[in-house]
Protein backbone atom coordinates (compact mmCIF):
# COMPACT_ATOMS: atom_id res chain seq x y z
CA UNK A 1 0.00 0.00 0.00
CA UNK A 2 2.61 2.55 -0.87
CA UNK A 3 2.55 5.71 -3.06
CA UNK A 4 2.93 5.39 -6.72
CA UNK A 5 6.64 6.51 -7.15
CA UNK A 6 6.30 9.01 -9.05
CA UNK A 7 3.41 10.58 -7.45
CA UNK A 8 5.35 10.13 -3.98
CA UNK A 9 8.01 12.12 -5.76
CA UNK A 10 5.86 14.94 -6.95
CA UNK A 11 4.47 15.13 -2.76
CA UNK A 12 8.11 15.75 -1.79
CA UNK A 13 8.74 18.42 -4.88
CA UNK A 14 5.63 20.15 -3.61
CA UNK A 15 6.23 20.28 -0.18
CA UNK A 16 10.17 20.99 -0.05
CA UNK A 17 9.96 23.65 -2.95
CA UNK A 18 13.84 25.72 -2.23
CA UNK A 19 14.53 24.87 1.52
CA UNK A 20 17.47 23.53 2.77
CA UNK A 21 18.00 20.05 2.58
CA UNK A 22 17.67 19.66 6.08
CA UNK A 23 14.19 21.28 5.75
CA UNK A 24 14.04 18.74 2.83
CA UNK A 25 14.18 15.60 5.09
CA UNK A 26 10.54 16.72 7.27
CA UNK A 27 8.45 16.44 4.58
CA UNK A 28 10.47 12.87 3.60
CA UNK A 29 9.71 11.63 6.83
CA UNK A 30 6.00 12.88 6.95
CA UNK A 31 5.37 10.91 3.71
CA UNK A 32 7.18 7.32 5.05
CA UNK A 33 5.64 7.37 8.54
CA UNK A 34 2.25 8.04 6.39
CA UNK A 35 2.61 5.34 4.23
CA UNK A 36 3.70 2.63 7.02
CA UNK A 37 0.24 3.93 8.83
CA UNK A 38 -1.59 3.16 5.82
CA UNK A 39 0.10 0.09 4.97
CA UNK A 40 -0.16 -1.25 9.06
CA UNK A 41 -3.70 -0.53 8.81
CA UNK A 42 -4.81 -2.34 5.21
CA UNK A 43 -2.68 -5.31 7.57
CA UNK A 44 -4.83 -4.86 10.25
CA UNK A 45 -8.08 -4.81 8.47
CA UNK A 46 -7.37 -7.65 5.84
CA UNK A 47 -6.01 -10.14 8.63
CA UNK A 48 -9.54 -9.42 10.34
CA UNK A 49 -10.98 -9.83 7.48
CA UNK A 50 -9.32 -13.24 6.86
CA UNK A 51 -9.69 -14.60 10.34
CA UNK A 52 -13.39 -13.04 10.83
CA UNK A 53 -14.61 -14.59 7.97
CA UNK A 54 -13.35 -18.65 8.77
CA UNK A 55 -14.36 -18.05 12.06
CA UNK A 56 -18.28 -16.64 10.84
CA UNK A 57 -18.19 -19.57 7.95
CA UNK A 58 -17.13 -22.20 10.31
CA UNK A 59 -19.80 -21.12 13.00
CA UNK A 60 -22.84 -20.92 10.58
CA UNK A 61 -21.80 -23.61 8.23
CA UNK A 62 -25.52 -25.48 9.13
CA UNK A 63 -27.01 -22.32 8.31
CA UNK A 64 -25.42 -22.26 5.14
CA UNK A 65 -26.47 -26.16 4.01
CA UNK A 66 -30.16 -25.86 5.18
CA UNK A 67 -30.65 -22.07 3.27
CA UNK A 68 -28.87 -24.28 -0.06
CA UNK A 69 -31.58 -26.88 1.08
CA UNK A 70 -34.37 -24.49 1.31
CA UNK A 71 -33.60 -22.48 -1.92
CA UNK A 72 -33.47 -25.72 -3.89
CA UNK A 73 -36.75 -27.53 -2.46
CA UNK A 74 -38.68 -24.04 -3.63
CA UNK A 75 -36.98 -23.65 -6.72
CA UNK A 76 -34.69 -26.54 -8.61
CA UNK A 77 -31.65 -24.24 -10.10
CA UNK A 78 -28.59 -23.53 -8.83
CA UNK A 79 -28.68 -22.00 -4.75
CA UNK A 80 -25.88 -19.46 -5.43
CA UNK A 81 -26.32 -16.24 -7.57
CA UNK A 82 -22.97 -14.69 -9.13
CA UNK A 83 -22.76 -11.24 -10.78
CA UNK A 84 -20.08 -8.82 -11.89
CA UNK A 85 -19.57 -6.50 -9.65
CA UNK A 86 -17.04 -3.08 -10.00
CA UNK A 87 -14.40 -3.35 -7.14
CA UNK A 88 -11.73 -1.02 -5.73
CA UNK A 89 -9.91 1.24 -8.93
CA UNK A 90 -12.77 -0.17 -11.26
CA UNK A 91 -11.61 -4.23 -10.78
CA UNK A 92 -14.54 -6.04 -12.09
CA UNK A 93 -14.92 -8.89 -10.18
CA UNK A 94 -17.63 -12.36 -9.32
CA UNK A 95 -19.70 -11.58 -7.13
CA UNK A 96 -21.87 -13.78 -4.67
CA UNK A 97 -25.40 -14.59 -3.07
CA UNK A 98 -27.65 -16.89 -2.45
CA UNK A 99 -30.27 -16.99 -4.50
CA UNK A 100 -33.00 -15.01 -3.54
CA UNK A 101 -34.97 -14.69 -7.02
CA UNK A 102 -36.74 -16.96 -9.53
CA UNK A 103 -33.58 -18.04 -11.65
CA UNK A 104 -34.75 -15.86 -14.98
CA UNK A 105 -34.28 -12.42 -12.74
CA UNK A 106 -31.88 -10.77 -14.48
CA UNK A 107 -34.16 -10.93 -17.51
CA UNK A 108 -37.37 -10.14 -15.70
CA UNK A 109 -35.98 -7.12 -14.88
CA UNK A 110 -35.85 -5.16 -18.38
CA UNK A 111 -39.68 -5.80 -18.02
CA UNK A 112 -39.22 -4.10 -14.39
CA UNK A 113 -37.69 -1.06 -15.34
CA UNK A 114 -40.82 1.36 -15.38
CA UNK A 115 -41.76 0.43 -11.49
CA UNK A 116 -38.01 1.33 -10.14
CA UNK A 117 -38.98 2.81 -7.13
CA UNK A 118 -35.33 4.39 -6.49
CA UNK A 119 -36.18 8.31 -6.83
CA UNK A 120 -32.22 8.54 -8.07
CA UNK A 121 -32.76 6.03 -11.42
CA UNK A 122 -29.11 4.80 -10.37
CA UNK A 123 -30.07 1.39 -8.76
CA UNK A 124 -33.40 -0.69 -9.25
CA UNK A 125 -35.37 -1.13 -5.82
CA UNK A 126 -38.99 -2.41 -5.73
CA UNK A 127 -40.25 -3.23 -2.03
CA UNK A 128 -42.68 -5.81 -3.80
CA UNK A 129 -40.29 -7.44 -6.53
CA UNK A 130 -42.47 -10.27 -8.27
CA UNK A 131 -39.39 -12.03 -8.76
CA UNK A 132 -38.17 -12.65 -5.35
CA UNK A 133 -39.15 -15.87 -3.79
CA UNK A 134 -41.06 -16.80 -0.71
CA UNK A 135 -37.97 -18.20 0.87
CA UNK A 136 -35.82 -15.22 -0.47
CA UNK A 137 -37.94 -12.48 1.11
CA UNK A 138 -36.57 -14.25 4.41
CA UNK A 139 -33.51 -14.69 3.47
CA UNK A 140 -33.50 -10.58 2.15
CA UNK A 141 -35.27 -10.26 5.34
CA UNK A 142 -32.42 -11.68 8.00
CA UNK A 143 -29.77 -10.44 4.87
CA UNK A 144 -29.11 -14.50 4.91
CA UNK A 145 -28.68 -14.45 1.42
CA UNK A 146 -25.30 -11.83 1.64
CA UNK A 147 -23.68 -14.94 3.23
CA UNK A 148 -21.73 -16.37 0.72
CA UNK A 149 -19.87 -12.65 -0.19
CA UNK A 150 -17.58 -14.26 2.63
CA UNK A 151 -16.03 -15.83 0.23
CA UNK A 152 -15.28 -12.77 -1.82
CA UNK A 153 -13.97 -11.54 1.07
CA UNK A 154 -11.47 -14.25 1.66
CA UNK A 155 -10.52 -13.97 -1.87
CA UNK A 156 -9.29 -10.11 -1.30
CA UNK A 157 -12.34 -8.53 -3.85
CA UNK A 158 -14.31 -7.56 -0.32
CA UNK A 159 -13.86 -6.46 2.87
CA UNK A 160 -16.38 -7.20 5.90
CA UNK A 161 -16.93 -3.19 5.81
CA UNK A 162 -16.86 -0.88 3.38
CA UNK A 163 -19.07 0.84 0.29
CA UNK A 164 -21.54 -1.69 -1.54
CA UNK A 165 -19.89 -3.06 -4.82
CA UNK A 166 -22.29 -1.58 -7.57
CA UNK A 167 -23.08 -2.96 -10.61
CA UNK A 168 -21.21 -1.50 -14.00
CA UNK A 169 -24.05 0.05 -15.77
CA UNK A 170 -24.82 2.08 -12.28
CA UNK A 171 -21.15 3.35 -12.25
CA UNK A 172 -21.80 4.18 -16.04
CA UNK A 173 -24.35 6.68 -14.08
CA UNK A 174 -21.64 8.14 -11.64
CA UNK A 175 -20.97 11.84 -11.32
CA UNK A 176 -17.51 12.26 -10.52
CA UNK A 177 -18.11 12.21 -6.64
CA UNK A 178 -19.80 8.93 -6.91
CA UNK A 179 -16.78 7.69 -8.45
CA UNK A 180 -14.99 8.35 -5.02
CA UNK A 181 -16.79 5.38 -3.57
CA UNK A 182 -14.34 2.92 -5.60
CA UNK A 183 -11.29 4.43 -4.36
CA UNK A 184 -11.49 1.73 -1.05
CA UNK A 185 -12.53 -2.15 -1.11
CA UNK A 186 -16.23 -2.65 -1.23
CA UNK A 187 -17.59 -4.27 1.52
CA UNK A 188 -20.20 -6.38 2.95
CA UNK A 189 -21.85 -3.82 5.64
CA UNK A 190 -21.20 -0.29 5.97
CA UNK A 191 -22.46 2.91 7.12
CA UNK A 192 -25.52 3.29 5.35
CA UNK A 193 -26.07 -0.19 5.47
CA UNK A 194 -26.74 0.22 9.67
CA UNK A 195 -28.93 3.29 8.48
CA UNK A 196 -31.69 1.77 7.06
CA UNK A 197 -30.45 -0.19 4.23
CA UNK A 198 -32.92 0.29 1.12
CA UNK A 199 -34.88 3.19 2.51
CA UNK A 200 -32.51 5.70 2.20
CA UNK A 201 -31.95 7.19 -1.57
CA UNK A 202 -29.19 6.56 -3.26
CA UNK A 203 -27.50 10.16 -3.20
CA UNK A 204 -27.81 9.93 0.61
CA UNK A 205 -25.86 6.85 0.36
CA UNK A 206 -23.21 8.44 -1.54
CA UNK A 207 -22.53 10.72 1.14
CA UNK A 208 -22.57 8.14 3.36
CA UNK A 209 -20.02 6.22 1.84
CA UNK A 210 -17.94 9.37 2.03
CA UNK A 211 -18.21 10.04 5.29
CA UNK A 212 -17.21 6.20 6.05
CA UNK A 213 -14.19 6.66 3.66
CA UNK A 214 -13.09 9.96 5.57
CA UNK A 215 -13.24 8.29 8.67
CA UNK A 216 -12.47 4.90 8.03
CA UNK A 217 -10.27 3.05 10.96
CA UNK A 218 -10.12 -0.06 12.57
CA UNK A 219 -12.36 0.58 15.26
CA UNK A 220 -14.77 2.44 13.40
CA UNK A 221 -15.10 -0.89 11.05
CA UNK A 222 -15.45 -2.52 14.81
CA UNK A 223 -18.35 -0.56 15.83
CA UNK A 224 -20.21 -0.60 12.26
CA UNK A 225 -20.14 -4.55 12.64
CA UNK A 226 -21.31 -4.42 16.23
CA UNK A 227 -24.09 -2.17 14.59
CA UNK A 228 -24.95 -4.30 11.81
CA UNK A 229 -26.53 -7.15 14.15
CA UNK A 230 -29.26 -4.45 15.22
CA UNK A 231 -30.12 -3.55 12.09
CA UNK A 232 -30.17 -7.29 10.90
CA UNK A 233 -32.52 -8.56 13.33
CA UNK A 234 -34.64 -5.22 12.89
CA UNK A 235 -34.55 -6.10 9.32
CA UNK A 236 -35.25 -2.03 8.72
CA UNK A 237 -34.81 -1.42 5.06
CA UNK A 238 -34.62 -4.66 3.86
CA UNK A 239 -36.47 -5.93 0.17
Amino acid sequence: MELDPLVRKELIRQVSGTVTPKARFRPKMKIYVWEKTVAFSYTLKRSTDIVASLVIMVLLSPLFVLTALAIWIETPAPVLYSQVRVGRNGKHFRFYKFRSMVPDADKIKSQLADQNESADGVIFKMKKDPRITKVGSILRKLSIDELPQLFNVLKGDMSLVGPRPPLPDEVAEYTLEDRKRLHVIPGITGLWQVSGRSDIPFEAQVKLDMEYIKSASFFNDIRLLLKTIPAVLTGKGAY
